[in-house]
């Protein structure tokens, strides 16, 4: 029977050690960083009838959250809430999410062209370079 041995290094050794103590407490870091990468995005790709009207307050990202299905961390990024017309009637409230979608998506049936600015926003590279960022912080100790 064939036997093998390997000894790795000490220091890498504490490095394992490390990361396996504070790995989720990086993970909610590294989401929080892609998140805002997205967020940014979003702010820079809504159109321009968004910046005059109160649909940006509703603009949020979550705090990171567990999944119990996948056991994943997640944070989201998101229209949340109902925001006022420039009337500022109460009435008038409408859902933050529904505007965003036929600004998205668009209508079939009324002069309303889509106009994606969410997909357009996640964009791989970035999310993943700033994520990578905070795992290389944990990673080297700073």
């Amino acid at each position: 029977m064939a036997k093998f041995e390997a000894d790795l290094p000490t220091d890498l050794i504490k490095m394992f050690e490390e990361l396996n103590v504070d790995t989720q407490k990086m993970l909610e870091e590294m989401t929080q960083e892609g998140a805002k990468t997205v967020l940014a995005n979003v702010k820079a790709n809504v159109p321009q009838s968004f910046h005059s009207s109160g649909i940006m307050q509703c603009l949020k990202i979550t705090r990171p959250y567990y999944t119990p299905s996948d056991g994943g961390r997640n944070t989201k990024v998101a229209f949340y809430g109902y925001f006022e017309n420039k009337n500022g009637k109460k009435r008038y409230t409408v859902p933050a999410p529904l505007v965003c979608n036929l600004f998205e998506y668009g209508r079939s049936n009324s002069p309303y062209p889509r106009h994606p600015f969410m997909r357009k926003s996640f964009k791989k590279g970035q999310i993943e370079a700033a994520m990578m960022k905070v795992q290389d912080r944990y990673i080297k100790g700073d």
